[in-house]
């Protein structure tokens, strides 16, 4: 705590303990009003301007030291000058003096509370700057709340202090007058509970409440104007429609079956949609096949003397392709017609928010549904590259017809997808070359990603960072990608070119743009924090609602969109971003939950990491894999987890019992006391809590038990 900091607490607690140990508060106390109204009221007779302006003072000090006596002086202020008068100086002195008390919780307190609970803050951040001054309105006028708690907790938020301001002297306006009108009847009241009636009571808890429901009137006229112009149908088909079969259509589908409701699941394309397809089966597959490889180059350290294997590029496509036809029952037809939905193959379009026309090659048919679920994905983004027309070029999607292996291979994109088939490809005896406009894995730790960087080099891909695509060429046959660097313009031959370069939301030819929903600037469907579009019953989820594009988060909103769809006005579900693992399969491997430590420094956040590395695992020795470290971030003196990053063998296993902690509040701690079975490459979480509590050994007690040991040795 800074110097100033200290100052003001200091000086607080001594104005704060001078009141109870002078025994002010027997002032403050109905009785002592009463006794004293006849001279208070001579004083302020003789000099009205100097009692007032004391009145005033001792009101503001009353209330910025949150001193019980706020509710007396406020009955003293009726009696003492009348209603109006009362009502005026009341008035100010209360809304500065919670101000004041505001303004001391945020200079004391905010910075504390903010370091130790800043990820747990982030929903009542944005709730406050949505609805702060609603809330706030609310608690003024309900005079079951206790202002100085009131005061004390918005100083935490990030509330500005005039909107504090303004709304305190607005909302307690009401209350003031009941208190300041009971005050010039002081004579009859015999205790302060008197005054609050429960008729009275009932009425300023409905006065209350009223700005929130005036939100939700402003809200329901808004929907009505949404829909004007749109002719709603008599009755419904569906309860639900679903476009798209991907990852976040399949959930959505099979939510609203499992809930009996009549759902239909349209796709244009392929069940499964691009992760059972192009992305997640096939790649990990290419992934096994090039692993295996490795581990064959690597079998010396095993003491294995002339592995030795053949990539034959052509069967192993073949076994990609098998392992995708292996997977597709999961994600057919046929299952999901058993489990109650209606399959149909073809394109949706939106004709109203109510509607959906379906073209499926024969001819189009319309389906009337009580809500809608947009999970049309993203494809794959290939870059305006003069020239790349005259090459031979694929993407994540169209990568796995190839039947020959390229022998040398550009890859564009310095991402995840980039850099596992980067590294795949190079695995297999491809002469690959890696070029990313920045560094790779941008989002990364920085350790994690100079691993990840050594790995791909290891493996013979050669990486050029910071490099910049000019444009494609064919020399004599050749192809080539021409790039600048800080080292001038580099040609790079190539038999393929691979464009890893990201993905944009399937957002068009669906009819959104009729019904006018918005696109943001990351090409995402605009939705609210339940998935909504500006129709209450349309909503979107997966890669085209972002801001995750992974498959884990897609099938996440899925069940929040069904959900929040089907069971309108019952209760709606806000979707929690703030445990989200992700995991990149390179060798080794990346994986992560929460924030990294760059994230947290630029963030400004007080954190404390622990790290261990994977080279004292006994497992990771007996496996020969040695290599990579277990990093955890935590606030300063304390286990709960903010984030963890793992580079190493299994590192996306790995990182489950960590996730698992984090949703659900476990610390270090929980985790060092779980037992875990050796040798496992799991012991490394109960590694690293060890050596987080190692830290964080009382070192002044075990200097005692040093001493009792010692002491018991002459015994």
């Amino acid at each position: 705590m800074t110097r100033g900091r200290l100052l003001l607490l200091a000086l607080l607690m001594l104005l704060i303990g001078a009141f109870f140990a002078l025994d002010l508060q027997r002032h403050f106390t109905l009785e002592a009003i009463k006794a004293g109204q006849a001279t208070f009221s001579a004083w302020y007779a003789a000099q009205p301007a100097r009692v007032l302006g004391g009145y005033f003072l001792l009101y503001v000090a009353v209330a910025a030291l949150s001193l019980p006596g706020a509710t007396v002086l406020t009955l003293a202020g009726g009696a003492l000058f009348g209603l109006w008068t009362g009502l005026l100086v009341v008035s100010f002195a209360s809304s500065l003096g919670a101000t004041l008390a505001f303004l001391a919780s945020r200079f004391l307190l905010r910075d504390w509370v903010r370091r130790r609970f800043g990820e747990r803050l982030a929903a009542i951040d944005a709730g406050i700057a949505r609805d702060g001054a609603f809330y706030l309105f609310t608690l003024r006028l309900v005079p079951i709340f206790p202002y100085f708690v009131i005061n004390l907790l918005m100083g935490l938020t990030p509330m500005t202090t005039w909107t504090f301001y303004w709304v305190s002297q607005l909302g307690m306006l009401a209350g003031t007058l009941v208190y300041v009108n009971a005050g010039t009847q002081l004579a009859q009241l015999t205790s302060p509970g008197d005054i609050l009636s429960p008729a009275l009571l009932a009425s300023l808890t409905l006065l209350g409440v009223f700005p929130l429901l005036a939100k939700k009137l402003l809200a329901l006229i808004q929907v009505r104007r949404v829909y004007a112009g749109w002719l709603r149908p008599a009755r419904f088909q569906r309860n639900l429609v679903v476009i798209g079969a991907g990852a976040g259509g399949l959930v959505a589908a099979y939510v609203a079956a499992a809930v009996k409701a009549r759902v239909t699941l349209i796709e244009s394309h392929r069940m499964g949609g691009d992760c059972l397809n192009s992305g997640c089966v096939p790649s990990k597959a290419l992934i096994r096949a090039a692993r295996f490889l490795r581990s064959l180059r690597a079998a010396d350290a095993l003491g294995v003397r002339n592995a030795t294997a053949d990539a034959d590029f052509a069967a192993i496509m073949a076994r990609v392709r098998s392992a995708v036809r292996q997977v597709e029952p999961h994600d057919s037809a046929e299952r999901y017609t058993r489990l109650g939905v209606e399959v149909i193959h073809g394109h949706a379009r939106i004709v109203s928010p109510w509607e959906v026309a379906i073209d499926d090659g024969a001819g189009t048919r319309t389906l009337s549904t009580r809500a809608i679920v947009i999970a049309t994905g993203a494809a794959p983004v290939v870059p305006d590259l003069p020239g790349l027309d005259q090459v031979r070029h694929v993407t994540s999607d169209t990568l796995w017809s190839l039947e020959r292996k390229p022998q040398r291979l550009v890859v564009l994109g310095g991402g995840p997808v980039g850099c596992e088939l980067a590294q795949a490809f190079a695995g297999l005896g491809c002469q690959v070359s890696l070029v990313a406009r920045s560094g790779i894995l941008a989002r990364e730790d920085d350790e994690a990603v100079a691993l990840v960087a050594a790995g791909l080099r290891d493996d013979g891909v050669c990486v050029l960072t910071g490099a910049r695509p000019l444009r494609c060429e064919v020399v004599d046959g050749e192809q080539r990608l021409i790039v600048r660097h800080a080292d001038g313009e580099q040609a790079l031959p190539f038999d393929v070119l691979l464009c890893a370069t990201g993905r944009r939301p399937r957002v068009q030819g669906y009819g959104l743009e009729r019904l006018g929903i918005a696109v943001t600037a990351a090409g995402t469907i605009e939705v609210d924090d339940y998935l909504q579009t500006r129709y209450p019953n349309i909503y979107a989820c997966g890669d085209v609602a972002g801001p995750y594009a992974f498959t884990h988060v897609a099938a996440h909103q899925a069940w929040h969109a069904a959900i929040n769809a089907l069971f309108p006005g019952l209760r709606r579900f806000r979707v929690d971003y703030r445990v989200i693992p992700r995991v990149t399969f390179t060798s080794p491997e990346v994986a992560s939950v929460g924030l990294t430590e760059r994230e947290a420094r630029e963030r400004g956040m007080a954190i404390e990491v622990t790290r261990y590395d994977l080279a004292d695992l006994d497992r990771a020795i007996a496996d020969a894999a040695a290599h990579g470290f277990v990093k955890v971030l935590t606030p300063p003196g304390r286990d709960r987890i903010l984030g963890v990053t793992i580079v190493g063998e299994h590192a996306g296993e790995l990182l489950a019992e960590f996730t698992l902690a984090m949703r659900h509040g476990l610390g270090l701690k929980r985790m060092l006391a779980t037992v875990h079975p050796y040798p496992t490459w799991s012991e490394a979480a109960k590694q690293v809590a060890g050596a987080w509590r190692s830290a964080h050994a009382p070192r002044t007690a075990l200097a005692w038990m040093r001493r009792f040991h010692d002491w018991r040795l002459g015994a």
